[in-house]
């Protein structure tokens, strides 16, 4: 707005006015404090030095020389290093005119920019999804929209977690431990009425429960000194780990110890072989895994529906492991990767400030590393002219994607440098943090369902909704749950670790989801009331508090800009917030339908209808539906 002209005239007429050249003097802006008057601030200190004279002096100058030539000031005032400018108020009504002639006001031209793809999700199929997987998803799709609002073209992408030995787990669970009905048939999403990806997951919670009670049995064994037929090499890191325990109780060796008792138990021995069959492409092996799941893939699917998210392409790391495998090999060929004795693949990253990082087992079998190698790969053939590609994962990951990257560029492909890791903070309850392989988690649908209700009593309990159908409530008892799930969500920067409240989410008051969906359905309210004709022309003067609410507007491009930038929808979510307190001080404080100047009640319509508009395309950006009515 203001500021470019500002710009302009510095680098311009400093020259012929001042006698100096300020091309190469830093030209920075801030918002005006609240104790003092003006509209911009423009810091001066930068050009004190060139002007040879006091801070205050040099706010004069400019001042003196940004009236003369820019019409729309209206006044100044140098305070130290800073120069408060007034701007006239025809600009800030005239504001209101552009703005509420466009629809999309404050997002780039669409397929303006560059194609990015967005990954998010990303689930196992050896559980269903839950809480931590939806500040994933709402994050990733969010971005994806925040992405496309800046001009972006964008791929919704999601990688399956289809295989490995966790997948394995849940298999082998089922097969040993499921029990028959009068038929003779094991448990099945079809015979026990049990969603799919809950059905999978209760066996990978097994598959834990029984591996404990045979861990457990173990150490105890080993605790009497009793290593049964232990190979002796286990036997000796055995003592070794017992024999520091004794004498420092460390915590760290408590840890190997039991990490080396669950990994030496039948149970996981049995897993591990079904792995290596199930890459031998096992008839037996394969047929159950296909059949897990595609129980889970129903059982997401119904999930996905609810959370309102969809997905432009997936990818199965069954599909792209085998392609990991193949260019770890030419990589091994060409020097990138070595071999151990025992025939497992690895990379030296030391150089780098990083370790060793295994990229293939012993056996054959691929670790994580080696499909998301495959997976990157398979995305950029795919898509020959993606600029770049943002993997929404939790900061527990933050280290393999560093490492990842760093492989991506050894191997010579120059479109490495523009992946992104979107590091996000875990979600705790205030009973602590989640584990899926002790079924600690909470689960998404149930969670959906439980919030949705909570919206239902709450909205129902206020009333005013006698007009509304019966599937017109229900639809807005959705619309508020997971608007106020979405939020809370979204709300937190994605790099803080949150702690999540059911029962704030869904508050009508506060930084909440419901509050701007209020302020939303209160504003058609008030537009269905009286239809308006604004022409800035008729209007003379804007009072303080609508002139806050236009100044918020026209922060709304810069705002989709800066969350496009930091990947953050939280900075969408918090314009909001801020809009809408803002709007409501103004409500409150200012008649709309009470003033005798039809032209100035135009005016207020005119700027409610910009208010609503943004609050529906934020909303939107956060995935978050604005309803009509509450």
């Amino acid at each position: 707005m203001i500021e470019e002209a500002i710009k302009k005239c510095l680098l311009e007429e400093s020259e012929n006015s001042l006698g100096i050249n300020l091309s190469k003097v830093p030209i920075q802006f801030q918002k005006t404090r609240k104790d003092v008057i003006g509209d911009l601030t423009l810091v001066v200190f930068p050009f004190v030095k060139q002007l040879k004279c006091s801070p205050k002096d040099a706010g004069d100058k400019l001042g003196e020389l940004l009236s003369e030539f820019i019409a729309e000031i209206k006044s100044y005032e140098a305070i130290n290093g800073f120069l408060n400018i007034c701007i006239k108020d025809h600009l800030w009504l005239k504001k209101i005119d552009q703005i509420s002639s466009n629809n999309k006001f404050g997002f780039a031209k669409e397929n303006s920019k560059e194609l990015m793809m967005v990954e998010y999700s990303s689930p196992n199929t050896n559980k269903p999804l839950h809480l931590g997987h939806l500040r994933n998803i709402f994050l990733g799709d969010s971005v994806s929209e925040i992405l496309k609002a800046n001009g972006h073209k964008v791929v919704k992408a999601q990688i399956i977690n289809d295989r490995g030995i966790h997948i394995c787990k849940s298999m082998l669970a089922w097969k040993k431990f499921a029990p028959e009905n009068s038929k003779g048939e094991k448990e099945t999403p079809e015979n026990t009425g049990i969603k799919g990806d809950k059905l999978v997951g209760k066996y990978y919670v097994e598959f834990e429960k029984q591996l404990k009670k045979e861990a457990d049995n173990i150490l105890s064994n080993w605790k009497k000194n009793d290593y049964n037929d232990f190979e002796k090499e286990l036997i000796d890191k055995v003592i070794s780990l017992q024999k520091n325990i004794n004498t420092s109780n460390n915590t760290a060796d408590k840890e190997k110890l039991v990490e080396l008792a669950r990994n030496n138990t039948s149970l996981m021995n049995e897993a591990k072989k079904m792995l290596v069959l199930w890459e031998a492409r096992d008839p037996e092996v394969y047929l159950l895994w296909e059949t897990m799941n595609a129980w889970v893939y129903v059982g997401f699917e119904k999930t996905y529906q609810k959370l309102e998210v969809n997905f432009d392409n997936y990818y199965y790391e069954s599909q792209t492991y085998q392609l990991g495998k193949d260019i770890i090999k030419d990589g091994l060929s060409r020097g990138v990767f070595y071999k151990k004795e025992d025939g497992s693949i690895w990379i030296n990253l030391e150089k780098e400030g990083l370790d060793n990082k295994l990229v293939l087992r012993a056996d054959g079998t691929s670790v994580y590393m080696t499909q998301d190698i495959g997976t990157a790969s398979s995305r950029f053939n795919d898509f020959p002219d993606l600029e770049g590609m943002v993997y929404t994962v939790g900061n527990e990951q933050n280290y393999h994607f560093n490492v990842l990257f760093l492989i991506l560029k050894k191997l010579g492909y120059k479109w490495a440098q523009n992946c992104i890791h979107l590091s996000y903070g875990m979600v705790d309850l205030p009973s602590g943090k989640m584990k899926s392989r002790e079924g600690t988690v909470v689960d998404a649908d149930d969670l959906i369902d439980e919030i949705t209700n909570k919206a239902k009593k709450t909205t129902n309990e206020r009333g005013h909704l006698e007009d509304l159908s019966n599937p017109a409530k229900e639809k807005l008892f959705q619309d508020i749950g997971l608007g106020g799930l979405k939020y809370y969500l979204l709300k937190v920067d994605p790099k803080k670790r949150m702690m999540f409240n059911p029962d704030e989410s869904i508050e009508l008051t506060g930084n909440t989801g419901p509050f701007i969906q209020y302020t939303y359905a209160r504003i058609q309210s008030l537009l269905k009331k009286e239809k308006f004709n604004y022409n800035s022309n008729n209007v003379n003067s804007i009072l303080d508090e609508e002139k806050e609410v236009i100044k918020h507007l026209i922060d709304f491009p810069l705002i989709i800009e800066d969350a496009a930038k930091t990947y953050s929808p939280a900075i969408v979510a918090n314009y909001l917030y801020e809009l809408v307190k803002q709007y409501n001080h103004f409500y409150q404080s200012i008649s709309i339908f009470k003033e005798s100047d039809q032209e100035k009640k135009a005016f207020r319509l005119a700027m409610s209808f910009c208010v609503a508009n943004t609050i529906e395309n934020g909303l939107k950006l956060l995935g978050i539906n604005a309803p009509e009515k509450m």
